[in-house]
């Protein structure tokens, strides 16, 4: 891993040695030293102005909102302009805005604003996350953005959103993203209510994989839920975001996530590990089925004891199978070295039942 510095915009590019996949991220050792240096360097830019998307597309040039990604399968991610440089140990590349076209807004949150994006010269569409240093000095994300990008870059699993690479300029930080074109699932049983079990079934089968793949790394996600969530062009489900993951072998002590989805030892502050995913995947699995998290309720502090009693119950409406709701029962158990394993849930009934082991529900 290597640290360029682009004089012309005082801003540092991280880009990797690898040769076999033109952004397939070594190894990430300096990560941490890059978000030091993003918010020195925010210190030192005079213009404090926030920049707003018609300032961002003004940068570059105009483009489509790239509809036409629903007809074609695009090719590995490559760029024409270096593409006979790819297999050179030492190639140098400095990613900036202007090897972007910006599209259509996809969302904003508390930290930045994510569009969809095309390289100029590839014409690959991605998902470009625009986070604004300032935030990130406020908040003190400095940590927990490393961590995000080292954490994620490394994970190269169908169902994990790709972290392609990023860039900075005096006032953002740019990551380049997988682009998932059919957005939230969050936003989808939202709209349907509730799922078929065909489809929960898939989408816990694909979510059990990935996070599989992700504890044989000791990567711990805790935060799994519907808004962290993308289905692509064929309704594979891809985890996106990886902002309270850890990646660690022993027990930690950090109480976060999402409070309906927190396991009973996080609530009771004790110390935790793989095991608070796989409770996640039993409230969502509910949620998927029954259309809310099934603990629930008026205020935090009877949410926290909710869950801490696993006061767990079923309604009438809509139907359930038997089958559904004994999964649900053995991961959503309070002693975390009882709930089922990863592997006993890809071979429980209901999941090699109804289950699309291709992971599609298109």
């Amino acid at each position: 891993m290597q640290f360029f510095v682009s004089k012309a915009k005082k801003s540092i590019i991280v880009v990797s040695r690898t040769a076999a996949h033109f952004f397939d991220l070594a190894p990430i050792c300096s990560c941490l030293l890059l978000c030091a240096s993003l918010c020195t360097l925010s210190r030192r830019c005079k213009a404090k102005k926030r920049i707003g998307k018609k300032d961002i597309v003004t940068h570059v040039s105009p483009c489509s909102d790239f509809k036409d990604i629903k007809k074609k399968r695009y090719p590995l991610f490559y760029v024409g302009r270096v593409k006979k440089t790819m297999e050179e140990d030492n190639l140098q590349w400095q990613w900036s805005l202007k090897d972007f076209e910006i599209g259509k807004p996809l969302g904003r949150g508390k930290f930045g604003r994510v569009y969809v994006a095309r390289e100029v010269k590839s014409k690959y569409v991605v998902a470009l996350k625009i986070i604004f240093k300032e935030q990130i000095e406020k908040y003190r994300l400095n940590h927990q953005l490393g961590r995000e990008m080292e954490i994620q870059s490394n994970l190269h699993h169908p169902n994990i959103l790709r972290l392609y690479g990023w860039f900075h300029d005096a006032e953002r930080v740019f990551l380049i993203l997988e682009y998932a074109h059919n957005g939230e699932l969050y936003k989808e049983l939202r709209k349907r209510g509730h799922l078929t079990e065909m489809q929960a079934a898939t989408y816990i089968l694909s979510l059990t994989k990935a996070l599989a793949y992700c504890h044989e790394k000791h990567v711990i996600h805790r935060d799994i839920k519907p808004e962290n969530l993308l289905l692509d062009h064929e309704g594979r489900l891809k985890i996106a975001d990886f902002g309270w993951s850890v990646q660690s072998r022993s027990k930690r002590h950090t109480m976060c996530g999402t409070l309906d989805y927190l396991a009973p030892e996080m609530v009771e502050n004790k110390a935790h590990d793989y095991a608070v995913d796989n409770w996640t995947l039993g409230i969502l699995c509910y949620e998927f089925l029954y259309g809310a998290p099934p603990f629930e309720a008026e205020s935090q502090a009877d949410t926290f004891k909710r869950i801490m009693k696993v006061d767990l119950s079923f309604p009438a409406t809509p139907f359930v199978s038997l089958e559904a709701k004994n999964l649900i029962s053995r991961l959503l158990v309070k002693d975390s070295s009882r709930r089922l394993s990863l592997q006993k849930i890809m071979e429980h009934s209901w999941i090699v039942k109804n289950a699309n082991p291709m992971g599609s529900c298109n």
